[in-house]
């Protein structure tokens, strides 16, 4: 909403202007008025919508044809006053104010207009029935208030409709030839009710309208009040109300009365709250809050962020299937203004068979959003109205600003849930099969990816001693001379060499020692394509030899065609290494490590029973203690 509203006063000379400001201000008719009154302002704690007002007078007698242009190009809302018993002066606001008006203001930009008829004190009828057809004839015109700075009729009024069309103009939401709303107001609200609709059943019960009303208007209704506005949609459209909630069509139906009965700042109220500026956009402020992140730190989603976006995917998983279907899918964006995921998203995360987003994977998408573009998860929670469900200030309530890196390497612990590995490695080595097989995919269902629908990032859960983290892949384009800040940039690093290939390690050698070799990052050799005949690679040193020159653990080898998903644990391994990177140099105790922890969680279920009840609470505990000794 505006900070202020600057109203001006034009018309014929004699009508009054003058006599309304002096009237408002002194709250008696002045006994001598000036040609021109000094602009006022009356401040926000008086007015009725607690927004400071300028209120500015023209006369003809001491201005210029310039200084009237540069008020008008200045005013909010200008009011058109005529008198009443002045026939002429009514000519005068078609002939001459309202064609004056509009050739100094933009189309698509027009101030709003008051027409005030003055003096109504000299007269006993009305200007209604001379006035109406005018402002059929213009869509600009807001209202029209006859009244008296002589006896102080709707002096008050006046002023208070002046600033109600700056402040809940009609022109955005209503089409008075047509009766209805405009399609902007009316996608606007679309998405209000979608998001209000908190089971995304089509309808609105007792409970999504109180909730509703209380977060509009900070007050619930009273369920005489509720049955009372269902009954008014019930008499006026069939289908408006259903099972005893508001349809979207009732929704609608009750905002076009509200506009035709004159209480359209009740919509705007609604529209405001949902994050509507007055050209029925969101507002930059709504969709992108402030959020600080110092150097060396990560955005991640806090638990009520993951509460939310589970109630987001529960509501949209109609067949509740654990998974979104391209047309649930499709459902869940509707209150967006674009489709913001492509099909490399279904590259991105785990899908079930049928190549839909599982739950994990929806998560997994939103994880990977955050941590990359911080900005744009702020903008999508936005369109959800996160901060309207959880009555939070706005979107940065659902981000986590991680601690510098360094202090985490200081402290050897990190309270972080995301991890990047970075993926490097000559083209044709393995990486983008790497990648794929984090997320259970064979070679044979890798085959099945178009090239238009790769991606070049993949993420999905891990377990570390019994904490579930996140870890990111993402592979880098081999362009040896032009690896950027943010390709070197992360927890871990993977070089993917093929084993087949004899000039394939050269690369990542190369790589390691050009960026890496000083780095405090964990480095790890992935032997990819291990099913295949491993051939001497045309380097000084083979792999094995190279890694043990530069006390790195010994390539990994690694293959995805398998029958079944590829085995996932090298990616533990990875995590492990990124949430402890001092632990890189004891790479085979850190293997023995996982060993025992996977042969402890295997004869686990076994000791649960009797005087072994409790060796599951102690077991992560154990495999802490065992990691500690092994690296520290």
């Amino acid at each position: 909403m505006r900070k202020d509203v600057r109203i001006l006063l034009v018309g014929e000379p004699k009508v009054g202007k003058t006599s309304l400001i002096m009237s408002l201000v002194s709250e008696e008719f002045p006994d001598e008025v000036p040609l021109r009154a000094e602009e006022i302002t009356i401040p926000a704690d008086v007015t009725p919508e607690r927004v400071p007002t300028h209120i500015v007078d023209y006369s003809e007698a001491e201005q210029s044809e310039e200084q009237l242009f540069q008020e008008i190009s200045k005013a909010n809302v200008i009011c058109i006053v005529y008198s009443v018993n002045n026939k002429k002066s009514i000519e005068k606001v078609t002939s001459h104010w309202i064609p004056l008006i509009n050739d100094r203001t933009d189309k698509d930009s027009r101030v709003p207009l008051i027409l005030v008829g003055n003096k109504s004190d000299l007269v006993e009828h009305s200007s209604m029935e001379t006035i109406l057809p005018i402002m059929n004839q213009y869509q600009d015109i807001e209202t029209c208030v006859e009244c008296s700075a002589k006896n102080l009729k709707n002096i008050s009024e006046l002023f208070y409709y002046a600033q109600k069309a700056v402040l809940h103009p009609t022109g955005p939401l209503y089409c008075p030839d047509e009766k209805e709303l405009k399609p902007s107001c009316i996608k606007a609200l679309t998405r209000i009710f979608k998001v209000s609709d908190l089971d995304n059943d089509g309808i609105l019960n007792d409970n999504e309208l109180n909730f509703f009303q209380r977060t509009c208007f900070n007050t619930p209704l009273a369920p005489q009040a509720l049955e009372d506005v269902k009954n008014v949609v019930r008499r006026n459209m069939n289908d408006g109300v259903k099972d005893n909630g508001l349809t979207l069509k009732g929704f609608l139906f009750l905002h076009t009365l509200f506009i035709q009965r004159g209480r359209h700042e009740t919509t705007w109220t609604v529209l405001r709250r949902f994050g509507y500026d007055d050209d029925l956009e969101l507002t930059q402020e709504y969709l992108f809050p402030i959020i600080k992140i110092p150097p060396d730190c990560t955005t991640e989603l806090n638990h009520n962020a993951y509460l939310f976006l589970q109630s987001v995917f529960d509501k949209h998983d109609k067949d509740r299937d654990c998974a979104l279907s391209p047309e649930e899918v499709k459902d869940l964006f509707k209150v967006f203004p674009y489709m913001p995921w492509g099909p490399d998203v279904n590259n991105t995360v785990c899908t079930n068979d049928q190549g839909w987003i599982t739950y994990q994977g929806y998560l997994s998408q939103w994880t990977l959003t955050t941590y990359l573009d911080v900005q744009r998860s702020l903008e999508y929670l936005g369109y959800l109205g996160y901060s309207i469900i959880y009555e939070q200030e706005s979107q940065a309530a659902a981000m986590t600003v991680t601690r510098n890196k360094r202090i985490d390497l200081q402290k050897k612990q990190t309270q972080r849930s995301v991890f990047r590995c970075n993926v490097l490695g000559a083209r044709g080595s393995g990486k983008s099969g790497f990648l794929q097989a984090f997320l259970g995919r064979n070679l044979q269902r890798q085959r099945r990816i178009r090239e238009d629908h790769k991606s070049f990032y993949a993420i999905s859960t891990t377990y570390v001693y019994g904490q579930e983290k996140y870890l990111l892949l993402h592979e880098v384009m081999p362009d040896f001379d032009f690896l950027s800040e943010a390709d070197l940039a992360c927890d871990v690093v993977c070089l993917v060499y093929d084993v087949n290939n004899p000039r394939s390690f050269e690369y990542a050698a190369k790589v390691y020692k050009q960026y890496f070799i000083d780095s405090k990052t964990p480095c790890v050799f992935i032997a990819a394509k291990a099913d295949l005949h491993e051939v001497r690679q045309h380097y000084s040193l083979s792999p094995h030899d190279f890694c043990r020159k530069h006390k790195l653990h010994p390539p990994q080898p690694f293959t995805c065609n398998t029958t079944d998903a590829p085995s996932k644990e090298i990616y533990t391994r990875l995590t492990t290494m990124a949430m402890y990177p001092s632990s890189q140099g004891s790479f085979s105790l850190f293997t023995l490590t996982l060993q025992c922890g996977s042969a402890l969680c295997q004869i686990t279920p076994r000791l649960l029973l009797g005087r072994y009840q409790y060796t599951c609470f102690w077991l992560p505990l154990f495999l802490f203690f065992l990691h500690v000794v092994t690296f520290y």
